[in-house]
């Protein structure tokens, strides 16, 4: 992260839990992306060594294997579109270009017998993704997968544009673009899936539910950018992340931009905790089991996070936590001066939001 820069053990309430299959999911991958050409040779290389296997099974650890597989390779195929094309590709200086790209992608993934791409590896890797959502989930969820998928492309062609004139944006829209271009909503769907039930739109479209997964995607993105900072600002090219953010627009030294970032989480953390227990005590056992997939997604991520190779790149080791904490740098129960999110802190009522919650000290599996 920098001369003397060091990450200190992240709060997370979370126990940790791992699917079986998280080895043969390893190899999987591997054997998939090698069948599709993901990515470039050297890309590719690099991607399956990355454990992104075992980081699907962090996510769905009593999920059906064949869904834990399906996500470990989804999940490596968006790495070839945001490392091969947007991070380190041509085209991640080229919005318009890349719209136009991603556009053909998505027609892709509407309808894989369409004539587009033909040829090209990543639409034939996501053909082969398509015709797997649709078998193991419902028309609903690959129609909410493709939506999602929409999102996730529509905000890499905005950060395309910060990248292409240089510009870092303010914390507020970094924020809400962040909600999409972490690519997480996008695995939502996969998480109804890996256990065989469909949320009833009654309950997924609920404000509050809605806002339980946005503060999953916020919690898993701002942890990527704590653990994959040291990575990208000791790379050549252009970063957004949302401590370059705080550095930029609120004057912040680099040590006290990753303090603020983790009190950020932190209160965020805590509200999704609080959040998530109210819903399940008022949920179907459909969404109970839905937000402790969240809470896997966090807690999977995170695992994955401070172990992967991805960040702990060898040549230039960041200075990773080897555990985690029980007690958060911020527990407060007002809202974070960020306009696009302030309103989660509104969907609580007063007495449960007065509540803490604080477990054991969680260590990685």
């Amino acid at each position: 992260m920098g001369p003397g820069l060091i990450v200190p053990p992240i709060y997370s309430p979370i126990p940790p839990a791992i699917h079986p299959c998280h080895a043969e999911a390893d190899v999987q991958t591997a054997a998939w992306a090698e069948t599709f050409h993901i990515g470039s040779d050297e890309l590719r290389g690099r991607l399956v060594q990355q454990a992104i296997g075992t980081f699907s099974a962090r996510i769905l650890p009593g999920g059906r294997q064949e869904v834990v597989s399906l996500l470990a390779d989804f999940v490596l195929w968006l790495f070839g579109v945001d490392d091969g094309h947007c991070e380190e590709g041509e085209l991640g200086h080229r919005p318009g270009e890349l719209a136009g790209m991603l556009h053909r992608l998505l027609r892709v993934a509407q309808n894989p017998e369409a004539p587009v791409l033909q040829g090209d590896p990543l639409a034939a890797g996501l053909r082969d993704l398509r015709l797997r959502i649709s078998r193991y989930g419902t028309s609903g969820q690959t129609a909410r997968w493709v939506d999602a998928l929409r999102e996730y492309f529509f905000s890499v062609v905005w950060e395309a544009s910060h990248r292409r004139n240089g510009t870092v944006p303010n914390l507020d829209d970094y924020t809400l673009m962040r909600l999409y271009d972490g690519a997480t909503s996008v695995v939502l769907p996969l998480l109804e899936m890996g256990y065989g039930y469909e949320l009833q739109p009654h309950e997924r479209d609920r404000t509050a539910v809605r806002a339980a997964a946005e503060m999953a995607s916020f919690i898993i993105t701002w942890d990527n950018d704590i653990f994959s900072h040291h990575k990208e600002k000791s790379g050549s090219g252009y970063y957004l992340n949302v401590l370059r953010v705080l550095e930029e627009h609120e004057g912040l030294t680099a040590r006290n931009a990753l303090r603020t970032a983790i009190a950020q989480r932190d209160r965020v953390m805590c509200l999704f905790m609080r959040l998530t227990e109210y819903l399940s005590d008022h949920g179907s056992p459909q969404l109970r089991q839905y937000l402790a997939s969240l809470a896997h997604f966090i807690r999977g991520a995170q695992d994955w996070g401070i172990s992967s190779v991805r960040y702990t790149t060898a040549h230039s080791p960041a200075s990773m936590p080897s555990l985690f904490t029980d007690r958060p740098t911020d527990d407060s129960t007002e809202p974070l001066d960020i306009p696009v999110i302030a309103w989660w802190w509104d969907l609580l009522p007063a007495a449960t939001a007065r509540r803490t919650m604080r477990r054991p000290v969680q260590r990685t599996a």
